[in-house]
């Protein structure tokens, strides 16, 4: 089995390695937290193990893990449907874009794009983005987590 990630990104290179281990993970609309007042957004998710995987194991297992931007200074939410807090989605990606496309200042936007559409971006001071692994998702259930967007 292998050991839980505990991952850090501060910069554009470091989001696309938690972007790659966060690929096809399930988030649950209700799992996503927006905490204005803390510069902060989390988001709960069930992402596969890809580690797992490349070890051979053949069947892949999904571990519950968090996700957690600082320094969030807006959230802006598109094509999710808020009113569906039990719906689920399936996360493709995250991309960087510094502001006004200047690589040497920290701030930018976060961008987490989702299947079917959907999409969440984040404007950033700077990147700090922390993903933590919580356990095993045996029942595949995702975390029970209140808050909302």
């Amino acid at each position: 089995m292998s050991p839980q990630l505990k991952l850090i990104a501060l910069d554009a290179d470091d989001l696309a390695v938690i972007s790659t281990h966060v690929q096809d993970a399930r988030v649950q609309v209700s799992d996503i937290i927006w905490r204005q007042s803390e510069k902060r957004l989390v988001i709960g998710m069930s992402r596969l193990d890809w580690e797992q995987t490349l070890e051979g194991e053949a069947e892949p297992r999904r571990l519950v893990s968090a996700l957690r931007f600082d320094r969030v200074l807006a959230c802006k939410a598109r094509n999710i449907d808020l009113a569906a807090p039990e719906k689920t989605m399936d996360l493709v990606g995250i991309e960087f874009h510094p502001r006004d496309g200047r690589e040497a200042e920290p701030g930018g936007s976060a961008l987490l794009l989702f299947a079917e559409g959907g999409a969440v971006r984040l404007d950033v001071e700077c990147l700090e983005c922390e993903l933590t692994d919580l356990g095993d998702d045996t029942l595949g259930a995702g975390l029970e987590i209140e808050g909302e967007l």
